[in-house]
């Protein structure tokens, strides 16, 4: 008789094997064919229903990778690449997806071969590495402070974007903002957030071309008491504050006896004098305008009116943050904390505007900004959102150029080149990892393909083509023009298409060591138990257990 084996019901559902490695790659290639036509400058828009009903249209992958409702486990850890390039660079989001599904297309036959998972993989990290070398010795330094070169280069990153028919008005937005919160942190280096630093803010109304970047900081928000306070002042002195301007209530449930009619006095004289002298402290330092996280009682609201000073209150913590980075203040929690070095002196105006039909607080024409608005105007909204994203694509590529300021060639050339480069090399590669190396080589084609695919030219012809003009690696500019399809030099004048250094490694990066996780995977468990009918008892039930061999055998565990 067999030896008894115990198998677990209705608990563990399994596949492991090829069968995995073959439904994960299949699952991959869905999702990348499904944003391959959104890459380039002649790329196709996708209309998406969101979840609340809205229509999306848009051919930013990110965007459209959110809204896919997946259940395949492979495939959603492919929306999450995307995801994390768009937190990391900003930009090459639907770049990182074809690329990842090509590497994974390629290993299918490895895989067919018998080839182990690990062997591919180490074959593919050795590929990336050489890849990252050959990025490094074709990049090209470009200097920040030029004007009219950055201004080039962030419209040739985000010319196969919707509002590339504005000229350079995106462009010239997003070099703006990011110069006005960038930071130098040492010799050469500089640090620009944009995430926590550049608030956009769209105002429905007007034309596009009235947006613009503010020396400053704007709030959807009013003063307080708007008949009593000022709503334009001239070089105002800024408090900002993290705490209540109200009477604290206890914390516990406090209940208080009133004996005779005159405690009740005494109770109110208390809180009002807690009130007078909070407002003391703050007025020592005669400001103009104090804003506060919190909430703001009518007694403090009279006292501060009553000495010319304007006050917002319940304002988010990130807006705090901004204005205090703009006007040069200090946020604190305890107005009996307060130093003259804590108030803000570096605003040039506030004002109180009416724009359709809310009010927006502006602290504008600051003198050394470390944060900023963009407010963006437009017909509608859905423009505006669409003009939002690619505002954000802008921003990040000025920001990865300010950070990292080396440039590499764009329109397939880069990906041809280093496709060119490990295609030589691999001949030098010995073992079984050879043909790996060699797929993932080939793998690298895919951008350029794509890009020819999207201009509607003959494919093969263009491939055939460049790597003819790549083989024997003279030249490593040349590359597709998106629009017309023809074969250019990405140096030339009337051309010029880049791409900025850290975009294109982190592409590499994350395509490929996703592409080598989802090849480890031989197992896909899911513990998911089936729902009960209706009806059915409370208690859960145990799983049934039983032997495999004699009939006789089989035992089911006690309730």
């Amino acid at each position: 008789m067999h030896a008894p084996v115990l198998v677990l019901k209705d608990s563990l559902k399994c596949e492991s094997g090829s069968k995995v490695h073959h439904a994960n790659i299949q699952a991959s290639k869905s999702v990348a064919d499904i944003i391959r036509t959104t890459l380039g400058p002649r790329s196709m828009l996708k209309m998406l229903l969101d979840a609340g009903g809205g229509i999306v249209v848009t051919n930013d992958g990110n965007a459209i990778l959110r809204e896919l409702d997946l259940s395949h486990p492979a495939a959603k850890s492919m929306i999450e690449l995307s995801r994390t390039q768009d937190e990391e660079v900003g930009d090459g989001t639907t770049s990182v997806i074809i690329l990842a599904g090509e590497m994974l297309h390629v290993s299918e036959a490895c895989i067919e071969k018998n080839y182990h998972p690990s062997v591919i993989c180490r074959a593919y990290n050795q590929a990336l590495e050489d890849a990252i070398a050959v990025l490094d010795k074709i990049a090209m330094s470009v200097d920040v402070n030029d004007r009219p070169a950055m201004l080039g280069l962030v419209k040739s990153c985000i010319a196969t974007k919707f509002t590339s028919q504005f000229g350079d008005l995106i462009a010239d937005l997003a070099i703006d903002a990011t110069m006005t919160v960038g930071v130098d942190v040492g010799p050469g280096l500089r640090e620009v957030d944009i995430k926590k630093y550049i608030k956009v803010e769209k105002v429905p109304g007007c034309q596009l071309e009235d947006s613009r970047v503010l020396k400053g900081v704007m709030i959807n928000k009013d003063v307080v008491a708007p008949g009593k306070m000022r709503r334009k002042i001239l070089n105002p002195r800024i408090i900002l504050l993290g705490c209540p301007l109200e009477y604290k209530k206890g914390e516990n449930q406090t209940n208080a006896e009133l004996v005779k009619e005159e405690d009740w006095g005494v109770l109110l004289k208390m809180e009002e004098e807690y009130i007078e002298n909070l407002c003391a402290q703050i007025l020592k330092f005669k400001p103009d305008l104090v804003i506060t996280e919190k909430g703001l009682g009518d007694l403090a609201c009279h006292f501060l009116s009553k000495a010319g000073v304007s006050t917002i209150r319940r304002l988010r913590k990130t807006d705090n943050n901004r204005i205090a980075k703009a006007c040069g203040a200090v946020v604190l929690n305890k107005p009996d904390e307060l130093q003259e070095s804590d108030v803000g002196t570096g605003a040039g105006l506030f004002e109180v505007r009416k724009i359709g039909d809310e009010f927006f607080a502006f602290i504008d024409n600051c003198k050394v900004p470390k944060a900023c608005t963009v407010l963006l105007r437009g017909a509608s909204k859905d423009l505006l959102n669409e003009v939002e994203r690619n505002l954000q694509d802008a921003m990040s590529v000025a920001q990865n150029i300010i950070e990292n300021p080396k440039l590499v060639p764009s329109g397939g050339a880069s990906e041809l080149t280093v496709s060119a480069t490990l295609k030589q090399k691999s001949s030098s590669v010995e073992g079984i990892e050879k043909w790996p190396y060699e797929a993932a080589a080939i793998a690298f084609e895919a951008i350029p393909r794509t890009l020819a695919q999207n201009c509607g030219v003959n494919v093969i012809r263009t491939m055939t083509a460049l790597q003819g003009k790549h083989a024997n690696g003279e030249n490593p500019w040349i590359g597709i023009d998106g629009n017309t399809g023809a074969i250019v030099d990405m140096k030339e004048k009337k051309c010029e298409i880049w791409d900025a250094y850290n975009v294109k490694a982190q592409t590499f990066k994350t395509a490929i060591e996703a592409a080598c996780m989802l090849l480890r995977i031989d197992d896909i468990v899911s513990g998911i138990k089936k729902k009960q009918a209706p009806g059915a008892g409370q208690a859960p039930s145990k799983p049934k257990i039983e032997e495999e061999g004699d009939a006789d055998n089989e035992q089911i565990l006690p309730e």
